[in-house]
């Protein structure tokens, strides 16, 4: 299980670099949920990771 949200942290923020990506290139006329959304699971995701550690 920690092994699991160790790699869904490690997604979600690549996720989250390619939403911030996907923003910044359309000038921010994009929303900024596809940077936040995934930012906010990868936390989840990192914390989850810390608490069994």
């Amino acid at each position: 299980m920690k092994k699991a949200a160790l790699i869904l942290s490690i997604i979600f923020t690549i996720l989250t670099f390619v939403g911030a990506g996907y923003v910044l290139y359309n000038g921010g006329k994009a929303n900024a949920g596809y940077a936040i959304v995934p930012m906010v699971f990868a936390l989840a995701c990192i914390a989850f990771y810390r608490n069994r550690k």
